[in-house]
């Protein structure tokens, strides 16, 4: 399970609009909400799709059924063609930043953030939970790992108990970026900034690489799965 987890922690829109809300006016008490509904997103999905699991007693089979099989191949082609698409698109802004002539070129090339989440800066906390829980519940990507993480979890041979604190250990892991961020602004407050900024700067202009990576990793062992299961 730990290239899936690592495919929630390499989230760099979740983590750069946290930076966003971290900088914003209300800082420490949007942090907090902003991991709260993180927390309620991965932790949610995944004990969702676990009592789904759990009602169609994959666990109890021998044999995975075809659907099983079916839904790894699914998200395997999807995380793949996600990984092409973020690498691409990454690239491009590289190019287009080889290319700039000026330096209004080059700002104008370089990677933001998307334009409705400049508005994190007004947001109030019960806003910027929901921001949090959305970016991960409604991210394609952060779902589709939360799936495969119950999915794995129904199907290994272990007691109720072991797959309750793996899907504990699980989600605490994909937090780990949320929440160490938003304890060093709680404890730390603006002193936070300048290293925030220079935390934007870097995930705007490397993560791309890595996190196209971990994606085409993470799709190809789930494709490897399902085919294997097919074949």
């Amino acid at each position: 399970m730990t290239p899936v987890a690592l495919g929630v922690v390499l989230s760099p829109l979740a983590i750069m609009a946290l930076v966003a809300v971290l900088l914003s006016r209300r800082a420490r008490a949007n942090g907090i909400a902003y991991l709260l509904g993180w927390l309620l997103g991965l932790g949610g999905l995944v004990a969702l799709f676990l009592w789904i699991f759990s009602r169609v007693e994959v666990h109890s089979q021998r044999e995975p059924p075809l659907w099983v099989a079916l839904l790894r191949l699914l998200l395997g082609l999807f995380l793949v063609g996600a990984a092409v698409w973020v690498y691409r698109k990454g690239r491009a802004h590289i190019a287009q930043m080889a290319a700039a002539s000026s330096p209004r070129d080059v700002v104008a090339a370089s990677p933001q953030l998307p334009g409705w989440l400049h508005s994190v800066a007004s947001f109030r906390p019960g806003r910027t939970f929901l921001l949090g829980l959305g970016l991960f519940a409604l991210n394609p990507v952060d779902a589709s790992c939360a799936v495969l993480a119950a999915l794995d979890i129904s199907l290994a041979d272990v007691g109720g108990t072991a797959a309750f604190w793996t899907a504990v250990v699980f989600v605490v892991v994909g937090a780990l970026p949320i929440a160490a961020p938003v304890l060093f602004v709680v404890a730390r407050g603006e002193a936070a900034q300048p290293l925030l900024n220079r935390v934007r700067s870097w995930i705007s202009g490397n993560t791309h690489v890595l996190n196209a990576a971990m994606l085409l990793v993470i799709g190809v062992l789930q494709l490897d799965k399902a085919l294997g299961t097919l074949l």
